[in-house]
């Protein structure tokens, strides 16, 4: 028996969310008493596979991998060598795309947009936000026996984990099912503009307390001195003073930086959902009962307009 984490890559770089639910799953495994293990398909697996810090990892290299149908072939054989009772991913649209032809595949059930899981009881009991994200609901998978199912996590739920010694890699033997296949024609980079918050060391979110768009100079500035980017709450983006792209929150993007300084943000559930698994989240307040407080790491309450300038001004200072 074992966990399996599929684990997704690109240009020859583990993505930021397959080590974050490595990290997670290190711990269910452990609680399970059982062993960690991945797998990781298509081409260019063989120069990751030693980067991904689990115990075993089983590796399915090649073109044929390229496409949802190959993978999930892969998948299937990960399963079947090593004997896993959960297939763990973070949220993406291959992962999806994968997910879901797995579990047609194997007849099992699929939990979407959890942000914890657990062992408890001898069992697996995952987490998600319901309801606006106002209320968290505790499910779990009917198997209870071998390949109970599939856990799809929230984007950006679980900082990636910190390095560690890569265990054995092993070559998967993958049978053709003989499915219906894609054919993969290759990839075309999107337009973007602007920044992914989601891969930024250092947040700084801005929420209404600043006032206007003619402020948020000041989170900018102190966002470039710390080497970071501004991420915002819904709030700031629905009054037009930002742009959609750095929205944290439950209909923005999950973030996990190693710290978050929280200015003139209230910290509603919304809010909270999307940046929670920060490092360590600094809120700066002018109403000492903010919800924000309750679960920041350090707390200033005063004038953010007064804090901001003098904080920016002394991290300049120790820089120099």
């Amino acid at each position: 028996m074992s966990i399996l984490v599929f684990v997704e890559h690109h240009d020859g770089t583990i993505a930021p969310g397959s080590l974050g639910v490595v990290g997670a799953a290190r711990e269910l495994a452990t609680a399970a008493g059982v062993p960690l293990t991945a797998v990781v398909a298509g081409p260019g697996a063989s120069g990751v596979a030693g980067s991904v810090p689990v115990d075993t990892v089983y590796v399915a290299d090649g073109d044929r991998f390229q496409v949802a149908v190959g993978r999930v072939d892969a998948l299937a054989a990960a399963i079947d060598a090593s004997g896993a009772q959960l297939v763990l991913a973070s949220a993406s649209v291959n992962a999806a795309d994968v997910a879901g032809g797995l579990a047609g595949r194997l007849g099992v059930g699929i939990n979407t947009d959890l942000t914890g899981i657990a062992f408890e009881g001898g069992a697996f009991v995952a987490s998600r936000p319901s309801l606006d994200d106002s209320v968290v609901v505790r499910c779990g998978w009917n198997a209870t026996g071998g390949f109970q199912g599939i856990a799809l996590f929230r984007a950006g739920s679980f900082a990636p984990v910190e390095k560690a010694a890569p265990g054995s890699t092993e070559t998967l033997e993958v049978a053709d099912s003989g499915r219906r296949s894609q054919k993969f024609l290759g990839l075309e980079q999107a337009e973007t503009t602007g920044v992914d918050i989601t891969k930024s060391d250092v947040l700084i979110g801005a929420g209404r307390g600043l006032g206007g768009p003619e402020h948020f100079q000041l989170v900018e500035h102190l966002a470039q001195t710390m080497g970071g980017e501004v991420a915002t709450t819904r709030a700031v983006v629905d009054a037009g003073w930002y742009d959609y792209a750095t929205q944290v929150g439950q209909t923005g993007k999950t973030v996990a930086p190693k710290i978050y300084i929280a200015v003139g943000i209230s910290g509603a559930i919304q809010h909270k959902i999307g940046m929670q698994s920060s490092g360590t989240i600094i809120a700066i307040n002018k109403d000492p009962h903010a919800p924000i407080f309750d679960f920041a790491d350090y707390g200033v309450v005063g004038d953010l307009f007064t804090i901001l300038p003098k904080l920016d001004e002394q991290l300049a200072a120790r820089k120099a």
